[in-house]
């Protein structure tokens, strides 16, 4: 947290109303999740969890309600806890000690023995990690259409705020980057180990917008991501070692 980043901005392509806000060091890193291929998990007492640890908070309604979908064509051999998710549910409400006076407490996705109700342990025959994952590539399909927003996304993180020009008119900036330690709240800096940050996790064979391009396409359209990697492939051929993200392997 906290280095030199290099941005690009341009109007949404299908509505002028929203700017689009790149964090190119981040989109041009050679970050890759290592789930299953070294990862230590974000706690050091349940490494083979990964970021799974937590269960996870649906963005919205329609977000549970697409991975309810998905749920329902979940079978025993893909999903470890078949028997409890469909005898006590799937969905609980986060901690009463987290929501802050007023507020109503979010939905996310049970916790089951330290885990999120959907991970499987590494003894699972039908497949180590995300059922919801599983159920995807079963079906030849991407996982962003059978996982929740959060876990497709992370550490993709898109966040929207209103801008007000000098001449009283106002846009949307949409904001495309790193979801770092910060975008888990205070208790980011509480976690015992974290992709984005780490040099363990960036020996991707190809950038960001590149291997992620399904997840990126999702999250702004095809036209905008078209314009996302013309950018993305200007600052390449020009940054050399400036505004390198720091978790990258020197050249």
């Amino acid at each position: 947290m906290g280095f030199p980043r290099a941005y690009a901005e341009f109007t949404n392509p299908e509505d002028d109303t929203e700017v689009y806000r790149l964090d190119l060091t981040w989109l041009t890193s050679r970050w890759e999740c290592i789930f299953g291929a070294g990862c230590p998990g974000i706690y050091a007492d349940a490494p083979e969890n990964g970021c799974c640890t937590l269960g996870a908070h649906f963005a919205d309604a329609d977000d549970e309600k697409r991975v309810k979908k998905a749920v329902k064509q979940l079978t025993p051999d893909l999903w470890e806890h078949y028997k409890e998710g469909k005898k006590r549910g799937w969905v609980e409400l986060e901690d009463d000690d987290t929501v802050s006076p007023g507020e109503e407490p979010d939905r996310k996705t049970r916790v089951v023995d330290g885990a999120c109700i959907f991970h499987n342990s590494k003894d699972f025959p039908g497949g180590y990690g995300c059922a919801l994952h599983h159920l995807a590539n079963k079906q030849g399909r991407h996982f962003h259409e059978t996982k929740p927003d959060v876990c497709w996304q992370l550490p993709i993180r898109r966040q929207f705020r209103e801008v007000e020009r000098t001449d009283g008119t106002n846009y949307t900036e949409v904001s495309i980057g790193e979801y770092s330690r910060d975008g888990w709240g205070p208790g980011g800096h509480d976690l015992d180990w974290y992709c984005t940050a780490n040099t363990e996790a960036h020996h991707g064979r190809e950038p960001v917008y590149v291997n992620n391009k399904p997840e990126l396409v999702a999250l702004m359209g095809k036209k905008g991501y078209q314009l996302l990697k013309q950018y993305c492939e200007e600052f390449e051929s020009r940054r050399g070692t400036l505004l390198r993200h720091p978790a990258d392997p020197a050249d």
